[in-house]
C-alpha cells in the first residue's frame, strides 16, 4: 500500500481524513437514515490506498451492497416498502427543514424540536432521493435487466477469497 507517488503529505492526510469521515458517516447510516453501505464502501475504498485492512473489507461490503440491491426489488411487496420509506425521507426532510412549532405533548425544551434545521432536512431529503436513485437502478439492472449476483461477483472478483492484485 504505502503512499503513491507524486502525491504530496497534505493530499494524503485530506485523502485519509475524507475517508475516515465517510466510513464514520457510513456507520451512522447503518442505524440511521441514509446509504450506510455506500458511505461505508466509499470511506474503505479511499482508505485502501493507504491502508491493507480496509482493502480486505471493501470486498465484503461490496457483496453486501449487492445482494442488498438485488434482494431490494424480488417482491412487489419490498420494493413498494422501499419506495414509501424513500419518500417518506423526503417529506421528513422537508418537514424537519420548515421546521413546524412543538405540539403540545413535546416533553423536552423548544430548542430540541426537530433540531438542525434545513441541514438534517436535506441530508434526509438527499437519502431518499438517493434511495430513490438506487431502487432504480436496482429495478433496470435486477429485476427487469440480465444483471445476476454471480454475474456481479465474477465481474468484480467478488467471488474469491484473494483479489486479483494479492495473487502471486
Amino acid at each position: 500500500m504505502g503512499e503513491a507517488r507524486g502525491t504530496s503529505r497534505a493530499a494524503r492526510i485530506g485523502l485519509e481524513i475524507l475517508g475516515w469521515l465517510l466510513l464514520a458517516a457510513g456507520v451512522a447510516a447503518l442505524v440511521l437514515p441514509g446509504p450506510g453501505l455506500l458511505l461505508l464502501a466509499l470511506g474503505l475504498w479511499v482508505l485502501a490506498k493507504n491502508y491493507r485492512w480496509a482493502d480486505q473489507l471493501l470486498d465484503p461490503v461490496k457483496r453486501a451492497a449487492y445482494r442488498g440491491a438485488a434482494e431490494g426489488v424480488k417482491s412487489w411487496p419490498r420494493i413498494v416498502m422501499s419506495t414509501l420509506l424513500a419518500l417518506c425521507l423526503i417529506g421528513i426532510g422537508i418537514i424537519w427543514g420548515v421546521r413546524p412549532p412543538p405540539p403540545s405533548w413535546w416533553p423536552f425544551a423548544d430548542k430540541w424540536w426537530l433540531f438542525g434545521g434545513w441541514g438534517t432536512g436535506a441530508f434526509l431529503i438527499a437519502s431518499g432521493l438517493l434511495a430513490i436513485g438506487l431502487l432504480g437502478w436496482s429495478l433496470k439492472n435486477f429485476r427487469y435487466g440480465t444483471m445476476t449476483l454471480e454475474k456481479v461477483y465474477q465481474e468484480h472478483h467478488l467471488n474469491e477469497r484473494a483479489r486479483p492484485q494479492d495473487r502471486g
